[in-house]
């Protein structure tokens, strides 16, 4: 077989997949607004909303025909082996790591113009942008940086487990990922300071209602923190970050801005319905599973060296191995696996929505969730393929139905 061929005819697939579903969510605006979230948007706000859509998705498209492109011309014309000649790097660790520098770079390079057309452009024109231009090339730099720190990390520590143990690095490697995924968790609080400044909530009745709630349903957290998200973006959220005694609500400081005090106990409810069924947890079991079907392929690709021949280099390559792992084999299957991790998550959500229902926030609740929709401008009717197949949350209309529906079944 040859594998660059199959390879090639992997992304062709995968590229009109995703361009299908691109196409749905264009078509999404077409679709009629359920009857229950038509208040979110007047006429003026619509037309804003539609406007956006139409532009956010336009080129999105763009940017997924780029990105095809260069990965279907980078592994046709075996650009990674040519340019790792072309630099006369050998041996496992130093030719491997500096595929993935090539790769990352490449990327950067040409996706940069996109991300900055919709940071600097739409965002901007629409009113949600708050980064400025040097805000906004140091994160590129930073993530640029962190991603390869991690990757070429654990693509190192796979190569010295592979060499070491043969075939039987499969369930060591596995045990690595796992204590590796649980202490990123951990740390995440601390990695967030990376991009934002967190300052405690200021004492006061917002406050004293936060930690009662906390109380009342037996939840410990270190802190509850004012993230400056406004310093990047006027769209409002918030999180749980951290495990066990890192354990941190973070509160965006644009919420505090959009919602009144009882939106933000109702949406601080929500996030405090997640720990309480300890979903982070949950949520770990399901990633347990997929790292489980990551290192088998990754055993499968790096069990046959032949295979790296047909890309242009004498034998095997991990990082090779890692690009073939991630854009093609991983890429192939991520729908099916997003198709049942969502069915879950989706469910979290119900749950940690009734959550606060139970609590006696159901109505400020739908009020906030409406008032996240009109500022984040989210799409109030997706097209039912398009948020089985890839959304993590019901949708804004399908959620407040379910508040709705328990409420009424209270009374």
């Amino acid at each position: 077989m040859n594998y660059k061929y199959a390879a090639m005819a992997v992304i062709v697939i995968v590229f009109l997949f995703e361009s299908f579903i691109q196409y749905l969510e264009m078509k999404s605006a077409d679709r009629e607004i359920p009857q229950n979230v038509k208040d979110v948007y007047d006429k003026e706000s619509y037309m804003k909303w539609l406007a956006y859509h139409k532009e956010s998705t336009r080129l999105g498209l763009f940017w997924r025909i780029a990105m095809y492109t260069i990965t279907f011309v980078m592994i046709g014309f075996n650009i990674h082996a040519r340019l790792l000649n072309l630099l006369g790097i050998a041996g496992d660790y130093a030719a491997g790591n500096m595929v993935l520098v090539i790769d990352s770079l490449v990327f950067l390079v040409a996706l940069l113009p996109f991300d900055y057309a919709d940071t600097m452009g739409i965002e901007q024109k629409y009113g949600f942008n708050r980064t400025t231009k040097k805000t906004f090339f140091i994160d590129q730099l930073k993530n640029l940086v962190i991603s390869l720190v991690i990757t070429c990390g654990i693509l190192s520590l796979f190569i010295l487990v592979h060499r070491a143990l043969g075939n039987w690095f499969l369930p060591v490697f596995v045990g690595i990922m796992l204590v590796f995924l649980l202490a990123l968790v951990i740390v995440s609080p601390f990695m967030g300071r990376i991009f934002n400044k967190f300052t405690p909530l200021p004492d006061g009745e917002l406050r004293e209602r936060l930690c009662a709630l906390l109380s009342e349903n037996g939840c410990t957290v270190k802190e509850i923190k004012v993230m400056d998200a406004s310093k990047r973006s006027s769209k409002a959220n918030a999180y749980f970050s951290g495990l066990g005694k890192t354990k941190t609500i973070v509160l965006y400081d644009t919420l505090l801005e959009l919602m009144t005090d009882d939106e933000i106990v109702a949406v601080f409810a929500h996030e405090m319905g997640h720990n309480k069924h300890k979903d982070t947890l949950k949520l770990y079991g399901i990633n347990v599973i997929n790292i489980v079907i990551y290192v088998l392929i990754a055993w499968v690709l790096v069990s046959k060296p032949e295979i790296y021949t047909y890309f242009g280099f004498s034998g095997l390559n991990y990082g090779y191995a890692f690009i073939l792992l991630t854009s093609v084999c991983l890429a192939f299957l991520s729908p099916f696996l997003s198709l049942l991790s969502g069915v879950l998550v989706r469910k979290f959500e119900y749950a940690a929505d009734r959550f606060a229902a139970e609590n006696g926030y159901g109505e400020a609740l739908i009020a906030g969730l409406k008032l996240l929709s009109k500022d984040s401008f989210i799409c109030l009717s997706p097209h039912p393929l398009v948020v089985k197949l890839t959304y993590d949350h019901p949708t804004m209309s399908q959620r407040i139905e379910a508040i709705e529906d328990y409420m009424s079944q209270q009374k």
